[in-house]
C-alpha cells in the first residue's frame, strides 16, 4: 500500500486482514471548502487584517455620518469667526484644536474640521464605491461576452477597450463638463449642485474605468468556457444568457472581489484629483477631495489642516490596496508563485 493511501477504521486491506485500530487511532479527515482555506490563509495575514480592521471603521464611519450630521453632533457647515484672528487663521497651535473642536477649525471659515472631515468621507466613498462597481459590472459584462463569443464579436470589443483606453481622460473630464453637467441636469431633473456633480464624476470615472476589467475577465473566460459544466451546458441548449450569468459569471467573484477592492482606492485618489480641477463636488459640500485641495492655500501657515486630510486619504488608499492585495493572495494562493 502506498503511503498516502488512507486507512479507515473497519477497512481490509488488499490481503484480507484488518489491521488492529484502537478506538482512540482512527480520526475523520474533515475536507475544507476553497472558501475556509482562503479565509484561513487571510487571517494568518496580520497586515491585511489591519487593514481589514481600518476598512471597515472607515465605512462605518461614513455611514454613520450623514446620521449624526442630521442628529447635530456633527457640524460640517456652522461658522466659528470668533475662533479665528485677524488673519482668519485658527487661534492656537494645532488649527486650534480644543474639546470642542479635537482637529481644530478650518481656516477662512472657523468650520469643524473633524465634521468636514467625517462627513467628507461619506461623500468620497460613496463616489468611489459606485464608480468601482459600475465598473466592475460594465467590465464583467463586456469581458463574459467577449471571452466566451469570440471571433468578430471579440474583434470589436477589444477594439472598443483599446479605443477607451486611448482617450486622454482628464482632458476629456475637463472639456466636457460642463456640457456632462448639463446632461446630468436634464437626464435627472435636478438642479446643479453636489448630487448632479457626484453623478457627473461617478458617471465619468465608470466610463473610462471598465477596460482594465474586461481585459481580466476575458481572459478568466477563456479557461471557464473549456470546462465541463460550459460544455454541458451548450450541449443541453442553454441559451447565451443562461451560459453568461448563471454558468460562468457565479466562477467570476473572486477575482471581481479583488478588482473592485484594487478600484476603491484608485477612485479614491482619482476624486482627489478631480476635486483639485473643480470638475467634482464643490464646496461648502465636503469631500476628501475638495478639502484636501482647499488645504492646500494653508500648508504653509497651518500645515497640520493640510496634513489631517492628506494623511486620511493615504491611509485609506493604503489600507484598501493592502486589503485586495491580501483577498488577491488569499483567494489565489498560486498567484505569488
Amino acid at each position: 500500500m502506498s503511503e498516502s493511501a488512507t486507512v479507515f477504521e473497519g477497512e481490509e486491506l488488499s490481503g484480507g486482514s484488518t489491521p488492529p485500530v484502537s478506538p482512540g487511532e482512527a480520526k475523520v479527515i474533515a475536507g475544507k471548502s476553497p472558501m475556509k482555506l482562503a479565509m484561513m490563509r487571510l487571517r494568518k495575514d496580520k497586515l491585511t487584517m489591519v487593514s481589514l480592521v481600518i476598512v471597515v471603521l472607515v465605512v462605518l464611519a461614513a455611514i454613520s455620518a450623514p446620521i449624526l450630521v442630521k442628529a447635530g453632533v456633527l457640524d460640517p457647515f456652522g461658522f466659528n469667526q470668533n475662533l479665528l484672528d485677524e488673519n482668519t487663521l485658527p487661534v492656537g497651535g494645532w488649527s486650534g484644536a480644543s474639546l470642542d473642536h479635537p482637529l481644530g477649525v478650518e481656516p477662512g471659515t472657523g468650520r469643524d474640521a473633524l465634521s468636514r472631515f467625517w462627513y467628507g468621507v461619506t461623500f468620497s466613498l460613496v463616489i468611489a464605491l459606485t464608480a468601482a462597481i459600475l465598473s466592475v459590472v460594465i467590465g464583467a459584462v463586456i469581458g463574459i461576452i467577449s471571452g466566451f463569443s469570440g471571433g468578430w464579436v471579440d474583434a470589436i470589443l477589444g477594439r472598443v477597450t483599446d479605443l477607451t483606453l486611448s482617450f486622454p481622460s482628464t482632458l476629456m473630464l475637463l472639456a466636457l463638463s460642463s456640457l456632462g453637467l448639463v446632461i446630468v441636469q436634464n437626464l435627472t431633473g435636478l438642479p446643479n449642485g453636489p448630487t448632479v456633480q457626484a453623478i457627473y464624476c461617478i458617471v465619468v470615472l465608470a466610463l473610462f474605468g471598465w477596460t482594465g476589467t474586461a481585459r481580466v475577465i476575458r481572459g478568466q473566460v477563456l479557461s471557464i468556457k473549456q470546462r465541463e459544466f460550459v460544455e454541458a451546458a451548450v450541449v443541453l441548449g442553454a441559451g447565451r444568457m443562461r451560459i453568461y450569468f448563471k454558468e460562468i459569471l457565479p466562477n467570476l467573484w473572486a477575482p471581481l472581489l479583488v478588482l473592485a477592492t484594487l478600484m476603491m482606492p484608485a477612485y479614491i485618489s482619482a476624486e482627489a484629483a478631480l476635486s483639485y480641477l473643480q470638475v467634482s463636488v464643490k464646496p461648502p459640500t465636503p469631500t476628501l477631495g475638495n478639502v484636501l485641495a482647499d488645504s492646500l492655500k494653508y500648508a504653509q501657515t497651518d500645515f497640520f489642516y493640510f496634513f489631517a486630510p492628506a494623511f486620511l486619504i493615504a491611509l485609506i488608499v493604503v489600507s484598501f490596496n493592502l486589503l485586495g492585495d491580501g483577498l488577491r493572495d488569499a483567494l489565489d494562493p498560486k498567484g505569488n508563485r
